[in-house]
């Protein structure tokens, strides 16, 4: 009897390792807790989640505040090799955007991007981003397209982005309007948990 127990838990032991997953986070200061304690950011508050769960699956943060599509993709194959996430997320482009790069050159960053991370057979899921409405109507809608362009024609996951409802609260987002506070960090966390965590038990 004892050794029939001892071998179903580690049949189930075995099942939760094939079901555990690491997702890499690559994004910017939305995702970097700027101008707050790193433990506070929505990633450290959804990978501590998971840990409290027992640990299925982890998270890792790699977010830079800055960060621009071209430093991600810098940045990208050595972050592949070293940690071997099963997913990317992806939430970059904002600084192309607020810094008025051309759309053909985020949308080349994001195309390379997604080709390294096939290349090493981690799946990626893009974040869409929105700027701010003074960016012109013409810009906002040749930037804004890159996005679910490129999840159709990678057959990838678009997640939304993740501010559009928190940003219209002022007492979420910080001064400069741009960047959400402590507080909306949590609701972050919930929002991306919602649309991530069924894509890693597939």
């Amino acid at each position: 009897m004892a050794r029939v127990l001892f071998a179903l838990s580690c049949l189930c032991c075995w099942a939760s390792s094939l079901q555990a997953q690491t997702l890499l986070v690559l994004g910017d200061s939305l995702s970097a807790g700027y101008q707050m304690q790193a433990e506070q950011s929505w990633p450290a508050l959804l990978n501590q989640k998971w840990q409290q769960q027992g640990g299925e699956h982890k998270l890792i943060n790699a977010s830079i505040s800055g960060e621009t599509t071209q430093g991600g993709l810098a940045r990208l194959p050595t972050l592949l090799e070293e940690h071997k996430p099963d997913w990317v997320l992806i939430e970059l482009g904002a600084n192309d955007g607020l810094r008025g790069f051309a759309p053909a050159i985020t949308r080349a960053n994001l195309t390379k991007m997604v080709a390294l991370a096939k290349a090493s057979q981690t799946r990626a899921v893009l974040t869409q981003i929105h700027l701010p409405r003074n960016y012109g109507a013409r810009y906002l809608q040749q930037f804004e397209q890159i996005f679910p362009d490129l999840a159709k024609a990678n057959e990838l996951p678009l997640m939304p982005f993740f501010l559009d409802d928190i940003a219209l609260r002022p007492e979420l987002m910080m001064n400069d309007g741009l960047h959400p506070t402590a507080e909306a960090q949590p609701q972050i966390r919930d929002r991306v948990a919602s649309f991530i965590e069924p894509l890693l038990t597939q």
